[in-house]
């Protein structure tokens, strides 16, 4: 397995495993996330990484360093990260993480975060396993009625 840089190129194969995991077809939003993360003139601060073996796209991660928010410092974000289910459990999307935060430290942040639906427990033990822990923030939300 090879982990490199998303190409656009890619584009197709990650919106088509994206539709198989999330049983939802998101081309327009997978164009918009490919312009501005892909290929861009900044790599240091956006993260653009494909899984490959065998010559097939295998799984995906996309991220950004994201400054100051809330008093934060700047740190990682990993805000999309799939594998194709007939590659778990392969260390797929550990190399995906780990390269990630290689890029991240190279952008000179010391801390990673992301975010995971509380009852989704395969994805939280995916980040659990690559030594993510509960944060020093926590998520808050309203809904807006549509009137």
């Amino acid at each position: 397995m090879d982990i490199r840089p998303l190409t656009r190129r890619d584009l197709p194969a990650v919106s088509r495993l994206d539709a198989r995991l999330t049983g939802t077809r998101k081309s327009d939003y997978w164009r918009d996330v490919f312009g501005r993360f892909v290929n861009t003139s900044d790599p240091t601060t956006h993260v653009g990484l494909a899984a490959e073996h065998g010559g097939r796209l295998v799984g995906y991660l996309l991220g950004e360093v994201r400054a100051v928010e809330f008093g934060s410092d700047a740190c990682g974000w990993i805000f999309a990260v799939g594998v194709d289910p007939t590659n778990t459990q392969h260390g797929v999307g550990s190399a995906l993480v780990t390269g990630a935060c290689a890029r991240f430290r190279a952008a000179g942040v010391t801390t990673v975060r992301t975010m995971v639906r509380r009852t989704d427990v395969p994805m939280l033990s995916f980040f659990r396993s690559n030594a993510f822990v509960g944060g020093a923030y926590v998520q808050l939300e309203t809904h807006v009625s549509q009137e």
